[in-house]
């Protein structure tokens, strides 16, 4: 599937190829605190696969509780998370955040990571009041 995305601001532009059957939802804790939300939906790219359009990416390595070291690269003027990738040579593989992608409403998640970190009041929304607006 192509997709198109771009941070907050404007500055980044991007357009990737995405199999929507690579969705996730990331309950870890890194997660939680970098994006200032209970979990995070990923769609996967290897980098062969995504382009960057305009702007040039901000870096932060951080080492996972896994030990693994994750480059997130976010837009330097608005602070938006575009990716997570490997770090090192070889080819990378890219954790897209679906909220910067604009089909994001056809990227379906399908399946959950670090759930003995989830907070447990995401597991259902139905009974959270909802306005269609603010």
């Amino acid at each position: 599937m192509n997709i198109d995305g771009g941070c907050h601001c404007g500055h980044i532009i991007y357009t990737a190829e995405v199999n929507p059957d690579d969705v996730i939802i990331c309950h870890c804790t890194d997660c939680q605190a970098i994006s200032g939300a209970p979990y995070r939906t990923v769609v996967f790219a290897n980098s062969e696969a995504f382009n960057l359009l305009s702007g040039t990416l901000k870096v932060y390595v951080k080492t996972a509780q896994s030990g693994n070291k994750r480059a997130q690269k976010f837009c330097p003027h608005c602070g938006s998370h575009i990716y997570a990738s490997n770090v090192g040579d070889g080819p990378m593989m890219y954790g897209l955040r679906v909220g910067t992608i604009k089909q994001r409403d056809q990227l379906i998640p399908k399946k959950q990571h670090w759930c003995a970190s989830a907070q447990a009041w995401t597991n259902d929304l139905s009974d959270i009041e909802m306005a269609p607006t603010d």
